[in-house]
């Protein structure tokens, strides 16, 4: 378990060796809210070299433009946005 202080659960935490450590390359994000906690702990997964994935329907904001525009941006720029279901053949064919 770590604990996060700041809006990205990489910054500030042991997240990003620990991964290493277990042979992790892809990091998968969800939470509330997509502009802030989903939005930098993504952009800081693939900063920090993991491919990053965000699960849809498993994010929330205050305003639905705003998490869209968000999962627009992130999807065009740092991560993969899928949808769950797509997440998961992923990990079914990945196993």
């Amino acid at each position: 378990m770590v604990t996060k202080q700041y809006a990205s659960a990489f910054f500030g935490t042991t997240l990003a060796p620990t991964l290493r450590s277990l042979g992790v390359d892809t990091t998968i994000t969800l939470g509330f809210s997509t502009s802030g906690c989903v939005r930098a702990t993504a952009l800081d997964a693939t900063q920090s070299g993991f491919r990053s994935l965000v699960a849809r329907e498993a994010c929330g904001d205050r305003d639905e433009a705003v998490h869209d525009s968000n999962l627009f941006d992130l999807d065009a720029k740092y991560a993969d946005v899928m949808s769950e279901t797509e997440i998961h053949e992923l990990l079914r064919r990945s196993a």
